[in-house]
């Protein structure tokens, strides 16, 4: 008797790409019509033509910007594991250089949302287009570049992306008009667009991707150099040069008095640093559990999936804080960590079939999409403006330095395993919806006097 060996390659079904784009696309322009009658007001399309038409404007040039910037996170991202592997990088240099970059984020991106306070936004985002300038210029001239500098310039250039953009939109939102509605949709249009941007950074990826390597490689720079001078084009000739507002030491007295002075904005920064380890655990140890039994599986389909369900819960924004389900932030977020609380402690502890392995991944993403906005509209609520960007970049460096622990406990000395560091993304998850209970019983009085009414 003949052995069968399986040689089906598993795929996601097609109907899943449908329904995502369906689903998104009814989400999104079916919200005003089905919103009640109170709240029509409140229940705005993206891109609205009855707001003034500064603010208008300049929805539609940030979000440009904003893509741009996106799709160059995204593109080496997607780029990242198979040039180092081209280049005979082995595993442990891989970790090391995951290290090195971590590292960087820790001791240097900590303070840079300061430093943008300080300076200004625009410059920090100058700053980003530049460090991603640099790498796709200095790859295009030396054949085999350092592993080392190039994930220090990356993993800074995404910590910058990381709150200078939202602080930045904040910022010039403020100045021309301050509505809360207008706000929200753009911090959901944000996720929403991020999460295309990355969907398209793959497909470019894809298309560069030739018969020869090298060409490969310099096609991908010679992108990334382009998207950076065109988005520092766009930078310096679309907005107005930034005045700085305050000294080091009137800095350093309001950030003490808002930040490490209040219990709200502790809860808030250990809610943030929980969701950031969990998603950077994710993107780290995603494709293990997928390839334990064996089958072979396109991972780069699973991709824009996992995505796709990220901009679909982005998109369940606007029902839960402008439409018919009114309800508050913090109850939202209780409710999403606890989702993906759960969805990490199934993958962590019990063995799925690759199809709800999927499923759960989706739920998990999709839980991202309406967190990320929910945080950041919390963030509006008591955070004063000019000290938003030192804040978030704060309640990073926890994330960071348990990435970091993780990541040499794994990699160097295979003392836990990744089921252990899931659970612990899990338990931190938890944790974060017990901050966000705990927030909205404590946050009775809200900082309202930074913001105009």
């Amino acid at each position: 008797m003949g052995v069968t060996i399986v040689t089906d390659v598993w795929e996601p079904n097609q109907a899943l790409y449908v329904f995502i784009l369906v689903s998104c696309s009814l989400s999104i322009f079916c919200l005003p019509q089905l919103s009640s009658n109170s709240n029509r007001t409140l229940a705005r399309t993206p891109f609205d033509h009855s707001l003034p038409s500064s603010l208008f404007r300049f929805q539609r040039s940030f979000l440009l910007l904003y893509s741009l910037s996106s799709v160059m996170e995204g593109l080496w991202s997607v780029f990242g594991e198979y040039e180092l592997s081209y280049y005979g990088v082995g595993r442990e240099q891989m970790v090391l250089s995951l290290c090195v970059g971590y590292a960087a984020a820790l001791f240097l991106g900590t303070f840079l949302g300061m430093l943008s306070d300080l300076i200004g936004q625009k410059k920090v985002c100058l700053i980003f287009c530049m460090l991603h300038l640099f790498v796709g210029v200095w790859k295009r001239i030396i054949a085999h570049p350092s592993v080392w500098l190039a994930s220090i310039c990356l993993s800074l250039a995404s910590s910058i992306f990381s709150f200078s953009f939202e602080t930045w939109m904040v910022v010039e939102h403020d100045k021309l008009v301050y509505r809360q509605d207008t706000l929200n949709d753009l911090f959901w249009l944000m996720t929403f667009t991020e999460s295309a941007s990355f969907i398209s950074s793959q497909v470019i990826a894809n298309s560069l991707v030739g018969s020869y390597v090298d060409k490969t490689m310099l096609s991908a720079s010679t992108a990334a150099v382009f998207l950076a001078i065109l988005s520092i084009i766009f930078i310096t000739r679309g907005w107005k040069k930034d005045l700085r507002t305050a000294s080091l030491k009137d800095y350093r007295i309001s950030f003490n008095a808002h930040i490490f002075g209040d219990k709200r904005v502790w809860l808030l920064a250990w809610a943030q640093a929980c969701v950031q380890f969990s998603i950077a655990v994710f993107w780290i140890l995603w494709a293990p559990p997928i390839v334990a039994d064996g089958q072979e599986v396109h991972l780069g389909l699973i991709y824009p999936c996992l995505l796709g369900a990220r901009m679909l819960g982005s998109t369940a924004f606007p029902w839960f804080f402008s439409g018919m389900l009114s309800i508050q932030p913090e109850d939202c977020l209780v409710y999403g960590f606890i989702v993906m609380g759960f969805v990490l402690s199934i993958v962590a502890y019990d063995y799925q079939e690759i199809g709800v392995l999927v499923a759960l991944f989706c739920l998990f993403h999709a839980c991202v999409g309406l967190i990320l906005p929910s945080l950041a509209r919390l963030r509006t609520m008591y955070i004063p403006n000019n000290l938003r960007g030192g804040m978030i970049s704060l309640s990073h460096s926890p994330a960071n330095a348990a990435i970091l622990f993780f990541l040499l406990q794994r990699g160097y000395y295979q003392n836990i395993e990744n089921s252990t560091i899931m659970a612990f993304a899990a338990l931190g998850l938890f944790s974060a919806a017990g901050c966000m209970y705990l927030l909205k019983r404590w946050g009775k009085q809200r900082h309202q006097n930074c913001h105009k009414l």
